[in-house]
């Protein structure tokens, strides 16, 4: 019997990685932008797909002719 044993591996998304830097670079004064723009990969990301899941959810209903 052969127990397969996962490896965990710990690996950050890029996004996170991406605002860790920009606030490291905000709080040490080497950038002077808003806190608004650190966080921007974030809200960036999170309309990247509410836009796709919106176009989807309307084009699926144009399509069944709900609309």
């Amino acid at each position: 019997m052969h127990t397969e044993k996962k490896s965990h591996r710990s690996r950050m998304d890029p996004i996170v990685a991406l605002v860790l830097i920009f606030a490291v670079l905000k709080v040490t004064g080497l950038i002077s932008w808003s806190w608004l723009w650190v966080f921007s990969p974030i809200w960036i990301t999170l309309l990247f797909f509410a836009a796709i899941f919106f176009s989807i959810l309307v084009g699926g209903r144009i399509v069944k002719g709900k609309w």
